[in-house]
């Protein structure tokens, strides 16, 4: 039997890196023999997760072979999995998406997936791993591509578009949704958290069956029902909603009451999408400070265990809230595994919108790779939504791959954040202009 060959893409990241390696080593009894081959640009976060990697791999049975380089395409030929979470120096240039809008009295919630802060942060990262994804076509063309770049729908698009790739995309914000679900049932206390830690969600989903769909960051609880007994939770839940804490998750009640379906994002990424959105939001955005603290943090405990080898436990105990090693075990070995989301070509998955759509709905992972499920119709109302955001999707995509700037400002037009046509144009300048290094295909126009 050959050895799979698995490739990390941005493995010196924060927490990408460390998830993923954890998650790998979590399957070993799966995965046993493989070559986890890491790769990042920065050669001192690379040698950090190699070391821990080798750590992991003495202590345990994996008999994984692990190697490492700085340049991705050394490690592309023969790739069976290629898994991608990049970014052109995210905090900083995320802060200028934040930011800049702000000056033309554009009122955004996080400027991360959709709005004009949407648009830039795509603008860059589609271009980058539109780029792995070309060499992997190149040099391992029957490789699956399992990215979590955000804004994922976009970049997604990109790679279905413009490749011929087996391309996945996954995002765990839908771990939110079960703890939304789960605190205003009553099962969870509330959480001051960006994001539920991975054994809440974990217990949650043993608990709770939902089933969500639409666009990344962007999706719609269908259905919740008890996991033991499959009774209906959604009477409940929206009894309960009705006199629950006001201040809890405002925005999604509003949508909920609205629209009739409740968002399973939360309000701070269901936001990006709303131009009231900032009725609700405190506008104060992505803790930055913090991301970077819990990165500093990270690290050293990644030193410690590469150091001490009674520190070691740490990551061979670690649970992450990703769901690649799962992906790629129930591939390789025809698991016919049920995953709660995975962002794919449409194709009718998601009846309604574009066939060319990427959307976020159930799938099931065998042999053959990742097959979304086809779901019920969303209401008339949220698929009117969803083909608006895939429209602008639809600009934004052409505009990143052509180098179109044109397609950049109707992509600001179509924005419902958007108001008026003269600060789309200045807007749009200004974030060009600001980022202008790590956006060649606009200055060769």
């Amino acid at each position: 039997m050959s050895q799979t060959k698995i490739v990390l893409i941005g493995a010196g990241s924060t927490s990408f890196g460390v998830d993923t390696l954890a998650d790998l080593f979590a399957m070993r009894q799966h995965l046993r023999g493989s070559h986890i081959a890491l790769c990042d640009l920065d050669g001192a976060k690379l040698a950090r997760i190699e070391c821990l990697a080798e750590r992991m791999n003495a202590a345990t049975d994996a008999d994984f072979t692990i190697t490492s380089t700085t340049d991705y395409r050394n490690a592309l030929p023969s790739a069976e999995f290629v898994i991608t979470s990049v970014e052109i120096d995210r905090l900083e240039r995320w802060k200028l998406d934040w930011q800049i809008p702000f000056k033309y009295g554009i009122k955004h919630v996080l400027g991360e997936n959709g709005g004009p802060g949407g648009l830039s942060h795509a603008l860059r990262t589609i271009d980058l791993v539109l780029g792995i994804a070309r060499a992997v076509e190149r040099l391992a063309p029957n490789a699956y591509l399992i990215n979590f770049t955000n804004p994922l729908a976009r970049v997604m698009l990109a790679v279905t578009r413009y490749t011929r790739l087996k391309a996945i995309g996954l995002c765990h914000q839908v771990n939110k949704g079960y703890y939304i679900v789960g605190h205003i049932l009553g099962m969870t206390p509330y959480l001051d958290a960006h994001f539920p830690p991975p054994a809440l969600a974990k217990s949650l989903k043993e608990k709770i069956d939902l089933h969500t769909a639409g666009l990344n960051h962007f999706t719609w609880i269908q259905s919740m029902h008890d996991r033991a007994t499959g009774h209906d939770l959604y009477p409940a839940f929206r009894a309960r909603l009705r006199d629950f804490d006001p201040a809890f998750e405002p925005l999604s009640r509003q949508l909920h009451d609205a629209f009739g379906l409740y968002p399973a994002v939360g309000d701070g990424h269901i936001g990006e999408y709303f131009s009231y959105a900032h009725e609700t939001s405190d506008l104060k955005g992505y803790d930055f400070d913090q991301y970077a603290a819990g990165g500093v943090a990270l690290d050293a405990r990644v030193d410690r265990a590469t150091n001490d080898p009674k520190t070691l436990d740490e990551f061979l105990q670690w649970e992450s809230a990703e769901r690649a090693a799962s992906i790629i075990a129930g591939i390789l070995n025809d698991w016919h595994s049920y995953e709660v989301t995975v962002n794919v070509v449409n194709n009718g998955a998601l009846p309604g919108l574009p066939a060319w759509t990427v959307v976020e709905v159930p799938g099931i992972v065998n042999a053959t790779g990742v097959t979304p499920l086809r779901v019920a119709p969303l209401p008339a109302s949220i698929t009117a939504l969803l083909n608006h955001q895939a429209a602008i999707q639809d600009r934004v995509v052409e505009a990143a791959v052509q180098g179109d700037r044109n397609a950049a400002l109707q992509a600001l037009l179509l924005d419902p954040l958007i108001a008026s046509y003269s600060v789309a144009e200045q807007l749009l300048d200004e974030l060009l202009t600001v980022h202008e290094k790590y956006l060649p295909m606009f200055s060769k126009k």
